[in-house]
């Protein structure tokens, strides 16, 4: 295997782990920004009220976008097997 080859593969896996995360990321930090904003506006110092909008979001986005996300990874493995031979 070449260092092309390796890079382009490293590249490969980068992409796909950020595209794949991305919905859950994005959420998770408009929603910690959100719940932040309440707080100094509101000065409640709860520390369960970061967790708890946090965690059910991240639960809700991954129920909606959970499929999209397993096929990009399965797509990725996919590929992942079907190079193995050439890269061999």
């Amino acid at each position: 295997m070449t260092t092309d080859a390796a890079l382009e593969l490293v590249k490969h896996m980068l992409t796909t782990a950020t595209v794949v995360s991305a919905p859950v990321l994005g959420v998770a930090l408009l929603v910690g920004l959100l719940v932040s904003i309440f707080q100094v506006v509101t000065q409640i110092q709860e520390m369960t009220l970061t967790f708890v909008p946090k965690i059910l979001s991240v639960v809700g986005i991954i129920f909606i976008f959970g499929a999209w996300m397993l096929g990009g990874i399965v797509a990725y493995t996919e590929a992942m097997f079907r190079q193995i031979a050439e890269l061999m």
